[in-house]
């Protein structure tokens, strides 16, 4: 939306609601006036009264502060960020103790001599705090100065009183709270060391950090060692098998072979065994087998064996067997089996090295991975002991302040200026309920009209008429009077007599209203239009006034016109026209009297047919062959034949008569038809097929009006001056 179009809106509901408490204006002048007669009785009836004050500085109690204790004894702060302390201790000011206190205290009683109550008192006693400061003033007012600033004086020492209680009694309840959880808390502090040096015992803990940065640095250093120790015994493996091939026996041999050359007796055992087998053998080629000779011989090697057996299981054991061969070695064999020996011996000591070193390292690999746990554990434990060597010190530490703010007698509110007694009273009083019961009055005032419109449900503006109907408008006829009357009255004659333009009131600017309704009328269609139904919703929206009007209109620009008062229920053309209604209408159509004969001429151009005697059923003798031929003979005889008929509402005379003519010409007034009539009536035309022209608004008020339908070039519509002013109607 554009800023201009947004600009307009808002005139427009501005507009609007200003058009309502022009409506309305009665209803809320009356109400504002009752109430700004009730304010100025209500303060001319006041007593003189006084006003005393005094201020109040709002601060924290830090006096606890200056020993470096108690800090937080006596601060005031304010749980909401938007509120400050100060309006806290405001209220505090009020309370039902304080103020209790000041009326017992000062013996405050009322007009009827009972004990004043609170609620008394606090109509008069009211508590501000200065914007920008942590000042609070109280004021009082009363009819008596003195009594006045003793109030304000004791309401300042009371609550005074009471803060420094109330400090000393928050300081005296924490105290004994405090008290009774040290005995909780030194018991918790040992708990606390105790479970942490079981820990420590139960896990051998000294310091975790340290033990941790050596398991690291021993795992390193075992795993190097491990590398190394392998690597060697991969060597001692080759070397090993190359000896094993080249000596051509196996480890456990060379080693039993060094380990019995080394043993004293082996080698003479060896020799002589020896030297036995060479003496068999020769024996044998000499004798037969079972010679002494030989068996002897046979027997020596026997037991030289065994003697030499028994010496190789000495040294390696029941199992073991060796060859006498391998007993047999030279020095180079020797050498070699003795290396082979040695190289053996170094390859198990090097397997028992790593397998050792492995154990310590899979050792210290355990130790290293619940490190962390037992860290873990270690640091709950010591927060736990830290938390409640904390509280516990906490706790103490409090415990002295409370001890010294239990001593103080400073608040947290000091007196910057007791109240004195007034020396005038407070004049202001009266003009504020003077202002107040204007401005309650103007807000009354509007309320009571904009309900009094709400409640209304007529038909107001012309725009909402266009609204409801949604028919062509062809005229808007501006209201006659400021007073909206449009007619006088006659003596037996239950409504005003409608006046006419230029015999009644001036043409201007009625006339031009009319004559632009009987312009649109002329251009509504290529076809002349013959003969015209003029009828309205309801009674009293002037239906019969602008067919008196429109008629003149026309005879006006020399078209000869006949109207017709076609209500034979409530006439009123006859006295419009200061005519005799003895006969008329329903007398041509029952005793067929000569037309000529009931039709006069009002003014030039202009002929009037009255309503006649008023019969038993009107609606059948306008249902009737002869009123058809009397539409049609009135049609050839004139240019224009309009119809004041009967209202809609309850009768279906209109309906007959839109039949008869060319259409309908609907008159609707602002403010007397309402909603409910109006759809009705729209229901009830379209339901019986009528041909409406359009619709006329009579009665519209300029100034109430918030649309434009008006346009002025020099006088009001309420002139009653004739001038060459024109009026233009919009078709909107």
């Amino acid at each position: 939306m554009k800023e201009s179009e947004f600009k307009e809106v808002e005139e427009i509901d501005f507009q609007k609601y200003l058009l309502v408490l022009q409506r309305r204006w009665m209803t809320a002048v009356g109400i504002f006036g009752a109430v700004v007669t009730l304010a100025l009785l209500y303060a001319f009836s006041l007593k003189p009264t006084y006003t005393a004050q005094a201020s109040l500085l709002i601060k924290t109690n830090r006096t606890s502060s200056l020993t470096g204790l108690g800090e937080d004894i006596g601060r005031i702060e304010s749980l909401v960020r938007e509120n400050s302390p100060v309006d806290t201790q405001a209220k505090i000011v009020i309370s039902v103790p304080v103020i209790q206190e000041t009326i017992t205290s000062l013996s405050l009683k009322n007009d009827e001599g009972e004990p004043l109550t609170v609620e008394e008192l606090l109509e008069d006693l009211k508590v501000e705090s200065v914007k920008g400061t942590d000042v609070l003033e109280i004021s009082y007012t009363n009819e008596n100065p003195q009594l006045a600033a003793k109030v304000i004086n004791k309401v300042v020492d009371t609550y005074i009183k009471q803060n420094i209680q109330a400090n000393r009694e928050e300081a005296t309840s924490a105290g004994r709270f405090i008290l009774q959880q040290l005995p909780k808390t030194e018991e918790a502090v040992q708990k606390a060391e105790l479970a942490l040096r079981r820990f420590k015992e139960k896990n051998k803990v000294i310091v975790l950090q340290e033990e941790a940065t050596a398991a690291v640095n021993t795992i390193s250093k075992l795993e190097d060692e491990i590398a190394q120790a392998q690597a060697q015994l991969v060597d001692a493996n080759a070397r090993l098998e190359k000896l094993q091939n080249q000596a051509r026996v196996n480890s456990q041999e060379a080693i039993s072979a060094v380990d019995l050359s080394q043993v004293a007796g082996t080698q003479q055992v060896l020799k002589e065994l020896q030297e036995a087998q060479t003496k068999l053998t020769v024996a044998r080629t000499r004798y037969l087998p079972g010679h002494p000779t030989v068996s002897n011989l046979e027997e020596q090697v026997s037991a030289l064996k065994n003697l030499l057996q028994q010496r190789v299981e000495q040294v390696g054991g029941s199992n073991q067997q060796m060859s006498t061969a391998s007993l047999q070695m030279g020095e180079v064999r020797q050498k070699l089996i003795e290396d082979l020996a040695n190289t053996d011996k170094e390859r198990a000591g090097l397997e028992k090295r790593i397998a050792e070193l492995k154990q310590t390292w899979s050792l210290y690999k355990q130790r290293a991975n619940i490190l962390p746990q037992l860290e873990q554990t270690q640091r709950e434990l010591e927060r736990k002991l830290k938390a409640a060597q904390t509280t516990y010190e906490t706790l103490l530490t409090r415990l002295q302040e409370i001890n010294v703010a239990e001593n103080q007698n400073i608040g947290n509110a000091r007196i910057i200026s007791p109240a004195l007694v007034p020396d005038e009273p407070s004049g202001a009083r009266k003009a504020l309920v003077v202002l107040g019961g204007g401005v309650l009055g103007a807000l009354l005032g509007i309320i009571a009209a904009l309900a009094a419109d709400l409640i209304d449900r007529s038909i107001k503006t012309v725009k909402e008429a266009r609204e409801v109907f949604q028919y062509t408008l062809l005229g808007v006829i501006p209201s006659l009077s400021r007073t909206g009357k449009s007619g006088y009255s006659v003596e037996g004659l239950d409504r005003p007599v409608p006046r006419v333009i230029g015999r009644d009131v001036p043409h201007f600017p009625v006339g031009d209203a009319y004559q632009m309704l009987q312009a649109n009328l002329k251009f509504l269609s290529d076809k002349q239009l013959k003969a015209i139904t003029v009828t309205s919703s309801i009674p009293k929206e002037g239906k019969s006034e602008v067919s008196a009007n429109l008629a003149v209109a026309m005879a006006e620009v020399e078209r000869r016109v006949l109207l017709v008062d076609a209500d034979m229920r409530h006439p009123i053309q006859h006295h419009i026209w200061q005519l005799s209604n003895k006969r008329g209408l329903s007398n041509i159509i029952v005793d067929q009297v000569p037309i000529e004969t009931v039709v006069h001429e009002v003014m030039p151009n202009l002929h009037v047919l009255t309503s006649g005697v008023m019969p038993p059923n009107p609606v059948a003798l306008l249902d009737s062959e002869r009123m058809a031929s009397l539409v049609a003979n009135f049609t050839k005889d004139y240019d224009c034949v309009i119809f004041d008929a009967p209202p809609l509402a309850g009768t279906a005379d209109a309906a007959v008569l839109g039949k008869l003519a060319d259409g309908v010409l609907l008159v609707v007034r602002p403010e007397v038809v309402d909603f409910a009539s109006a759809n009705a009536a729209k229901e009830f035309l379209i339901q019986s097929g009528q041909k409406v022209l359009g619709m006329v608004i009579n009665g519209v008020s300029v100034k109430r009006e918030r649309d434009s339908y008006f346009y002025y070039a020099k006088d009001s519509v309420e002139s009653s001056s004739v001038s060459k002013s024109s009026i233009l109607v919009k078709n909107r």
